[in-house]
């Protein structure tokens, strides 16, 4: 479709444009350059940006023979920005500020650098290079990724194809398995009274703690066997908080927590399984209410591809990267309903120093961003 799109240059005005609050200018971005090479971009009715190669739109590359992949990543990023340079070596412990480099080397520094402007890059520079010979594919990238996912869902819900690319750092591995995230409350109800009297209430602070064992046991009796891929699921307690008074029995206590499912288990059945089995560790005077936070907004489910699926099997021929879960919940959940999906993409989450994406000294090495491209390019060619 065009030679002329310049991968080095599109990255540092992506870093360079703030999208931790406001995703409009680096949409503007992304659209303008879709537009100079002819995509013919859209923006749906939620804010993602879709065009197709291929194929006059989506729907009718998911009507014709042959086949249709999707490239996705995201455009919005954590807070707080930082700014763009070049650096020879990654960062240490410093923060990033924009005057430990220059304009030179291979290590780009900034937010969104490796999450997920990095990937974005290579799959603009793949969309636009390749040619389908007898499919289609389509760039969607969507706006809200790192909060309430639902640019992500839609697009999911709204895309019908063969196979998904999701742009994350991967350090060019090509991700197959990722368990599920989701957060709730466990709210425990007693019965409020003056502390000079323990009999006059029920202490919904003092029945946390068996509450809190329960939590800890719930895997052991009642969540799903450990995963081939994903291991044993997680859940964490992460907040209490309760009480209104000092010299009152608290009537109420909220407990947060944070669960990491794998398969089979899915965020709509997991409030109900864990309720009935922690009302069995209050006394009959008390009762609880487990509920998701955010309860009308989509959660990454845990999911898992077939590592023999053609489109894993493919780029990892194409990349030379490893084949293994991915360390954090994305969008790639929603897709992985409909068909074979992996994430893959330029730079790390962590390293040896220590975190790297969403941390103050994000960065991404530009000749992995290169080669993400290629990879996903030479995927593309092959299958499409």
């Amino acid at each position: 479709m065009s030679v002329g799109f310049d991968l080095e240059g599109f990255h540092r005005e992506a870093v360079e444009t703030d999208s931790t609050e406001d995703v409009g200018p680096m949409r503007d971005l992304l659209v303008a350059t879709l537009d100079r090479a002819g995509a013919d971009p859209t923006v749906d009715e939620l804010g993602n940006v879709v065009a197709t190669a291929g194929a006059a739109d989506p729907d009718a590359a998911a009507a014709a023979d042959g086949t249709h992949l999707v490239l996705n990543t995201h455009i919005d990023t954590v807070p707080p920005h930082l700014p763009y340079e070049r650096r020879e070596e990654p960062p240490g412990d410093e923060r990033v500020d924009g005057t430990g480099g220059g304009l030179t080397g291979d290590v780009v520094c900034g937010r969104g650098a490796c999450d997920a402007k990095g990937p974005l890059a290579a799959l603009v520079e793949a969309f636009l290079t390749v040619e389908p010979a007898d499919g289609a594919v389509t760039l969607a990238v969507s706006i809200d990724e790192e909060t309430t996912q639902t640019g992500g869902a839609h697009l999911a819900e709204t895309l019908d194809a063969d196979g998904y690319i999701v742009g994350e750092p991967t350090g060019l591995d090509i991700c197959t398995a990722a368990k599920g995230q989701f957060e709730g409350t466990v709210t425990i109800h007693g019965e409020s009274g003056h502390a000079a009297d323990p009999e006059s209430g029920a202490n919904a602070i003092r029945a946390a703690a068996p509450v809190l064992q329960a939590i800890e046991s719930y895997d052991e009796t009642e969540g799903p066997a450990a995963h081939d891929t994903l291991g044993r699921p997680i859940l964490t307690p992460s907040m209490v908080e309760g009480g209104e008074a000092t010299n009152q029995i608290p009537a109420e206590c909220t407990i947060t927590f944070d669960r990491r499912s794998v398969p089979p288990e899915t965020s709509d059945e997991f409030p109900a399984a864990l309720e009935a089995h922690l009302s069995e560790w209050l006394p009959e005077s008390m009762s609880l209410d487990v509920a998701l936070i955010r309860p009308d907004t989509p959660f990454p489910d845990a999911f898992a591809t077939d590592p023999e699926a053609d489109l894993v099997t493919t780029l990892r021929e194409a990349s030379g990267g490893a084949v293994r879960p991915f360390e954090a919940a994305t969008e790639a959940s929603y897709f992985a309903e409909h068909g074979p999906t992996v994430v893959f993409g330029p730079g790390v989450l962590s390293d040896d120093v220590g975190s790297v994406a969403h941390s103050k000294r994000e960065y991404v090495r530009l000749s992995e961003v290169r080669a993400a491209a290629r990879a996903v390019r030479e995927t593309v060619e092959r299958l499409v």
